[in-house]
């Protein structure tokens, strides 16, 4: 039986292979039929299907009552447009074409006269667009409400419906000229249209544009004013909207090889910011051109004095500046003097506070010179200094911290100091924190208020240090020959200080050993070497000198428990047993 079911699962691999295979060709088949690309006799049959259906619409337009009329027209642009772009498919399929093909030319013949066709119709539909365009912005003046909302939206569909029609007669120029056929007469038709338009839009948005900025200037004083607020909500809406078209507009221009940086030089006024087909049209140069010129009408009237003015403020504020700079100079060469004991904050704040108020009192007087009054200015960074002061209380506090720090002088750069939980050497001081390098080379900046408010043990501020060592040795070890041994150890190391005495003496006796302690006096900068070098001679010299370390013990006494005191753990017992 397995046998057999092996054999009938052998026998089914070729045949679903097979099957498999074919389903594939058969699939690719109906993949590349589905694909093939309709030949100019479809594409042709199928123009003439929307050109027919549009002819209906036309005759259905004369007869039809008014309130149909707008529906239609809806319906007629849609297949418009879709005509339009079967058109388009046809000129490529024509271009498909070699070059040298007889059924090239035929077809360019046969396609031409769509193409004039259409931009005809185009340009009448346009034009009756823009009559309709007019005539709804005449009537927006007699309209309010929710019936001029309406009227504005329709006005608004009927401008997009216009570019879009100049976007298709844009195509059929294109189409006309990839074909190589005559297509001057249209463009001087074509390019002026498309020039006043963007003349038109470029003029309104640069007057609503002031218009604008007239009245966002009355906004801070007129805040609830309810139609001041709406004009600027129509303006804006209207201005977005402009941009939009014009922004269409000079993208068709450009279809057409026309000049188009003046207009945007007018975007980018307008606040739509840079693109790189701003810069590559030129917009910028225009840009620039046009603001240097009003620049220079200006300072035309105005230069003279201002240039003068310019002239002794940058005199004034550079002599006042060399002179902070002497001024810094003298101030550390007085500290830098013999016998002169300042901390390192101390000195670098006063160093800084002289050149900063030389040249804060040269920018004042730089100020002046321009006539621009002091007194308001003044007042005005009083009142900022509060509003600063108040938002950076705890950085204000570091500089309390860091002028009680300045004042006091607990500490000095190259200190080894523990402050705020670490410790190290401290590298840098400033009013605002203190950098400290711990022993593994970390950087630690830590805030002067976590120092001020903490204790403070400066480690290196004597020059001399004490070394306090304690060694214990056995109960059962001679007394006086460990404490010779001990200050035959100390008084071998050169870096031991004579002066003060080192203390040499049996301190207490412990659980498990005698302990003595040896305490010499030695440089701060030596501490480190002696503790080190002491440590490691008295464990060498106790091992010579037979001298032995206990480790840590503890004795145990067993005492038998008496016949009496059983019975009494016993009557103990039953006293504690319940009822």
């Amino acid at each position: 039986m397995p046998s057999l079911a092996l054999l009938s699962r052998r026998a089914l691999l070729p045949l679903l292979a097979a099957l498999l295979l074919t389903l594939g060709s058969a699939l690719a088949s109906a993949e590349q039929e589905a694909v093939a690309p309709p030949t100019i006799q479809q594409l042709g049959e199928q123009l003439q299907s929307r050109i027919a259906d549009l002819r209906r619409i036309d005759d259905e337009l004369q007869t039809a009552p008014a309130r149909y009329q707008e529906p239609l027209e809806i319906r007629r642009d849609d297949r418009a447009f879709r005509a339009l772009q079967d058109l388009e498919k046809l000129v490529q399929a024509v271009l498909a074409l070699p070059a040298d093909a007889a059924d090239r030319q035929a077809g360019t013949e046969y396609v031409q006269q769509y193409l004039e066709t259409a931009a005809e119709r185009i340009l009448q539909r346009v034009d009756t667009l823009g009559q309709r365009i007019d005539k709804g912005f005449d009537s927006l003046d007699e309209l309010q409400g929710p019936e001029r909302l309406q009227a504005e939206a329709r006005v608004h569909s009927l401008q997009a419906k216009r570019f879009r029609y100049y976007s298709a007669l844009v195509a059929v120029i294109e189409g006309i000229q990839s074909l190589q056929l005559p297509v001057q007469s249209l463009l001087d038709e074509v390019q002026p249209r498309l020039q006043l338009q963007a003349e038109a839009l470029v003029g309104r948005m640069e007057f609503n544009g002031q218009v604008l900025r007239e009245l966002r200037g009355r906004q801070p004083q007129q805040r609830d004013n309810a139609d001041l607020n709406t004009a600027i909500s129509t303006l804006s809406a209207q201005q977005k909207t402009d941009i939009a078209n014009l922004t269409t507009m000079i993208a068709l221009l450009e279809r057409l090889q026309v000049p188009t940086q003046d207009y945007r030089a007018t975007l980018v006024q307008q606040g739509q910011g840079l693109s790189l087909a701003t810069l590559e049209s030129g917009a910028i140069t225009t840009l620039l051109q046009e603001t240097w010129d009003s620049v220079r009408e200006s300072l035309g009237t105005t230069a003279p004095n201002l240039v003068f003015n310019v002239v002794v403020f940058v005199l004034i504020v550079v002599t006042f500046y060399t002179l902070g700079r002497f001024a810094k100079r003298g101030v550390r060469a007085t500290f830098e003097r013999p016998g002169v004991r300042m901390s390192t904050l101390h000195k670098n704040t006063l160093i800084s506070l002289t050149g900063g108020t030389v040249t804060l009192v040269g920018f004042l007087i730089a100020l002046a010179q321009m006539g621009i009054s002091l007194g308001p200015m003044l007042a005005g960074l009083g009142v900022a200094g509060f509003i600063v002061g108040f938002a950076l209380q705890d950085t204000l506090g570091n500089f309390a911290s860091g002028a009680m720090i300045l004042i006091y002088r607990p500490f000095d750069v190259d200190d080894y100091v523990e402050v705020a939980g670490v410790a190290g050497f401290v590298k840098k001081m400033s009013l605002v924190s203190t950098t400290i390098a711990t022993f593994d080379n970390q950087t630690l900046v830590v805030p002067n208020t976590k120092i001020w408010g903490d204790v403070i043990k400066n480690v290196t501020a004597q020059k001399v240090r004490r070394v306090d060592l304690k060694f214990g040795v056995s109960y059962g070890d001679d007394v006086p020959h460990v404490e010779r041994v001990l200050r035959e150890i100390v008084a071998a190391h050169e870096k031991i200080l004579e002066t003060p005495e080192t203390n040499i003496r049996l301190h207490e006796m412990g659980d498990s050993s005698v302990n003595f302690i040896v305490r010499p006096w030695v440089r701060t900068e030596d501490y480190w070497d002696v503790y080190w070098d002491l440590t490691r001679e008295v464990k060498v010299r106790f091992d010579a000198e037979g001298i032995s370390i206990p480790f840590p013990q503890r004795d145990v006494h067993f005492y038998p428990a008496t016949a009496d005191a059983e019975a009494a753990l016993d009557d103990a017992r039953r006293d504690d047993e319940p009822g």
